[in-house]
């Protein structure tokens, strides 16, 4: 029988963020597995913590992915931390999960802070539907073609960035935004949490030297969502007519009827 893979969910910032459950598993498993042992370190001896920390990062990600699979088959539990929030997103611990899967190792997620849910919540702009982009490439082909896709968009867009990338992305972001608005979080539950609102150029103008890493929200492209729904009203309009038998040709001349335009208007839209 083998041990228990633990993501466990920490503070993105204040330390109080911590839930009842988070800290029973840390003081209950063999191994707390850390993307930064230093800043784990922090929380665990806050809370009065000792268990061993090994290092699990992007540079020894793949090395160390082995190792701990090995403990978790001699039937160590393991809790896998990130620096902070969530593991797994936009953090190690995609490649040891997937690992964990293949050796049907039991994975018991243990929910959390989550940075992006805090700010998009925080945000005034829909929660219903959005796109998470984590950091954008540092490809430059691959960086334009997404983009190219937040600015059709037809959700909330939720970017991360490092403070050092921060300028450049927003100058990026002007480019194809135009007037749509955007929110920044940074510092979240932190002293100096802080939410700036407005149109990029606007939050280019007054934005302070930026400190830790930021989340960006970006509203819709509403005129696009505005599209896409009444092409998708218009195809549940055929989709009626034509479980009544109607042809093609019947089908736009009534759809045309309907809503007081021309056949041939309809007929482009299904071109």
């Amino acid at each position: 029988m083998s041990g228990i893979l633990y993501l466990v969910a920490t503070p993105i910032g204040n330390l109080e963020d911590i839930t009842l459950r988070a800290l029973r598993i840390l003081k209950e498993v063999d191994i707390i597995a850390a993307e930064d042992t230093r800043q784990t370190l922090k929380l665990l001896n806050h809370y009065e913590i000792k268990k061993p920390l090994v290092s699990y990062h992007r540079h020894n990600e793949e090395i160390r992915k082995l190792h701990l699979i090995e403990k978790l088959k001699e039937n160590k539990n393991i809790a896998l931390v990130s620096d902070a929030g969530t593991p797994v997103i936009c953090d190690p611990g995609e490649e040891i999960v997937k690992e964990a899967i293949k050796e049907k190792i039991k994975i018991v997620p243990i929910p959390g802070a989550c940075a992006f849910v805090n700010a998009l919540i925080s945000s005034g702009f829909n929660t219903k539907e959005f796109s998470f982009y984590g950091f954008l490439s540092l490809n430059k082909k691959l960086r334009k073609q997404q983009l190219e896709k937040i600015k059709n968009e037809t959700k909330t867009s939720i970017l991360y960035e490092a403070p050092h990338k921060l300028k450049q992305t927003l100058q990026d972001l002007e480019k194809i935004l135009e007037n749509r608005q955007i929110v920044i979080a940074r510092e979240l539950t932190k002293i100096h949490e802080e939410f700036l609102r407005g149109s990029v150029g606007q939050i280019l103008e007054i934005y302070p030297e930026p400190k830790g890493e930021h989340i960006i929200l970006i509203q819709a492209n509403e005129e696009r969502k505005e599209n896409t729904e009444e092409q998708r009203s218009i195809e549940e309009q055929y989709q009626y007519y034509e479980k009544q038998g109607l042809t093609k040709n019947e089908i736009i001349k009534k759809i045309a009827k309907d809503r007081g335009v021309t056949k041939n208007e309809i007929y482009q839209m299904f071109l």
